[in-house]
C-alpha cells in the first residue's frame, strides 16, 4: 500500500512539474526544431537524395540475373535429341545465369554518381539551414511574446496609477480642492487604460498562438514562457561586413547548398553530354537444359542432361547512337538551361547573404544607440511625469496635462523595451553570421 502511495504521488508530481514548465526562449527553439514539418520533410528528402546516390552507384556494377522455364509440348513438336519432329509430348526445363556490366558510356554514369553525391551533401546543407530558420523564426514570435508580456505589465502599472489618481481626484472634489471636469477627465483616463490593457491582453494571447503553432506544440496543452526580466546591455560592434560575408562563404548553409546545387547541375549537363557517346557493354552467362519425351522411352538422367547440355557465352555489345528523337539533344540543352538558372540562383543567394549580413550590423549598431538615448529620455519623462503629478496636487496643471504626461511615459517605456528585445534578435542574427550556433 505504501509503495502504491508513492508511486502515485511522483506520478502526481511528475504531472504538475510538466504542467508547470517554463519554457525560454532555447527550449523553444529546440522543440520547434524537434517537431517541424519543415524539417520531417526535409530530412525524407536527404533519404531520397541517399537512395538515389546508392541506385547510381548500383549502375556502375555488374548485373546478375537467374532465369528458368519449364515446358509442356503438345503435338507436333522438335525433338531437340534427335533434331526431329515428332507427333509427342515433351517437357523441356532451362536454366541460365547471365551478367551484364557497362564498360564505356562516355563516363554519363560516373557523372551521375557524382551528381547524386552532390545531392546527398546538398540536403545536408539544407536541412542545417532549415534548422536554423525554424529556430531563428521562432525566436522572433518568442521575443515578440515577451514584448506583450511587457506591454501587459506597463499597461497594468498605467492602470493601477489611473485609479489612484482618480481616487484622489474624487477626494479632493468632495473637499472642494477640484471640479467635476477634473473627475471626468481623469475618469475618462482611467477607462482607456482599461481598453489598452485589454488590447494587450488580446495581443499577447494572439502571440502565443503564433508560437504555440510555429512550435508545432499540442493545441490543448497550457504553455507559459519566461517573462522578459532579461535586459540585454547593448553595445555597438565595429564589424567588417565584407569580412562577415568571406567567412559566411565558407560556413553558411545556404550558400553551401547554393554551391552544391551549381556543382551538381554542372554534372547533370555531363550526363546529358555522354549520352552522345557509343555505349560499349559486356555480357556472359551460362546456359542448360533438361528435356524428356514423356512417351515412357529411356531418357537422360536430370542432371547428366545438366552438365552435358550447359553452355558459356561472352558478348561484348557496342551501341552507336544515330537517331532517337531529338532526345538526346533536347537533354543537353535543358541541362544547359538550368545550369544558368543555378548560376543565377547562386548569385541571388550570395547577394541576399551579403545584404542580410550588412543590414544586421547596421541594426545592431542602430538599436544600440536607440536604446541607450530612448533609456535617457525614459529616465527624464519619467522624473517629469512625477513633477507633474506633485504639480496636478498642487493645481498648478491641468488633468489633461497630468494625462499628457503619463501617456509620454508608457510610450517611451515601451518604445525601451521593443528597441531591447529587437536588439537581442538582431545579435543573435549576427553572432550566427560569425559562424555561432542558432542554438545550443
Amino acid at each position: 500500500m505504501k509503495k502504491l502511495v508513492l508511486i502515485v504521488f511522483c506520478i502526481c508530481n511528475i504531472l504538475v512539474e510538466a504542467q508547470e514548465k517554463v519554457w525560454n526562449a532555447e527550449a523553444c527553439m529546440r522543440y520547434a526544431v524537434e517537431h517541424s514539418t519543415k524539417r520531417a520533410k526535409q530530412e525524407a528528402q536527404n533519404e531520397i537524395y541517399k537512395q538515389n546516390r546508392i541506385e547510381a552507384i548500383g549502375g556502375l556494377l555488374p548485373s546478375i540475373n537467374a532465369n528458368s522455364d519449364f515446358t509442356n509440348s503438345f503435338g507436333h513438336v522438335l525433338n531437340k535429341d534427335t533434331y526431329k519432329y515428332d507427333n509427342i509430348n515433351t517437357v523441356y526445363n532451362d536454366y541460365g545465369i547471365n551478367s551484364s556490366m557497362l564498360l564505356f558510356d562516355g563516363l554519363a554514369q560516373f557523372s551521375r554518381v557524382k551528381m547524386e553525391k552532390l545531392n546527398r551533401l546538398k540536403g545536408h546543407q539544407q536541412l542545417q539551414y532549415t534548422n536554423d530558420m525554424v529556430a531563428y523564426e521562432t525566436l522572433e514570435i518568442f521575443f515578440n511574446v515577451q514584448y506583450y508580456q511587457g506591454t501587459v505589465k506597463l499597461a497594468n502599472q498605467q492602470l493601477d496609477e489611473s485609479i489612484s489618481n482618480l481616487k484622489q481626484v474624487k477626494r479632493m472634489e468632495e473637499l472642494g480642492m477640484k471640479s467635476v471636469p477634473d473627475v471626468a477627465e481623469l475618469q475618462s483616463k482611467e477607462a482607456e487604460d482599461r481598453y489598452l490593457l485589454t488590447k494587450q491582453n488580446n495581443l499577447l494571447i494572439q502571440e502565443i498562438i503564433r508560437l504555440k503553432e510555429k512550435m508545432n506544440f499540442p493545441i490543448n496543452e497550457d504553455f507559459k514562457i519566461t517573462d522578459n526580466d532579461l535586459v540585454l546591455l547593448t553595445d555597438t560592434t565595429s564589424e567588417n561586413v565584407f569580412e562577415l560575408y568571406q567567412k559566411a562563404l565558407r560556413y553558411s548553409p545556404k550558400v553551401l547548398a547554393s554551391n552544391k546545387s551549381l556543382e551538381s547541375t554542372k554534372m547533370a549537363m555531363n550526363v546529358a553530354k555522354g549520352k552522345f557517346f557509343p555505349t560499349l557493354s559486356l555480357y556472359g552467362g551460362i546456359n542448360t537444359y533438361f528435356s524428356r519425351l514423356m512417351d515412357g522411352s529411356v531418357y537422360t538422367p536430370f542432371k547428366e542432361q545438366l552438365n552435358t547440355n550447359s553452355n558459356y557465352y561472352i558478348e561484348i555489345s557496342l551501341n552507336v547512337p544515330i537517331f532517337n528523337g531529338f532526345t538526346r539533344s533536347a537533354d543537353l540543352k535543358r541541362s544547359k538551361q538550368q545550369l544558368i538558372i543555378a548560376q543565377n540562383e547562386r548569385e541571388e543567394t550570395l547577394r541576399e547573404v551579403y545584404s542580410d549580413i550588412e543590414k544586421t550590423v547596421a541594426d545592431v549598431n542602430g538599436l544600440s544607440d536607440e536604446y541607450h538615448f530612448g533609456q535617457k529620455r525614459t529616465e527624464s519623462i519619467k522624473t517629469a511625469h512625477q513633477v507633474n503629478q506633485r504639480k496636478y496636487t498642487e493645481g498648478l496643471i491641468s488633468a489633461l496635462e497630468l494625462n499628457t504626461s503619463s501617456n509620454r511615459l508608457l510610450n517611451a517605456e515601451i518604445e525601451e523595451l521593443y528597441t531591447n528585445l529587437k536588439y537581442q534578435l538582431k545579435l543573435k542574427l549576427l553572432n550566427y553570421y560569425k559562424g555561432n550556433a542558432m542554438y545550443n
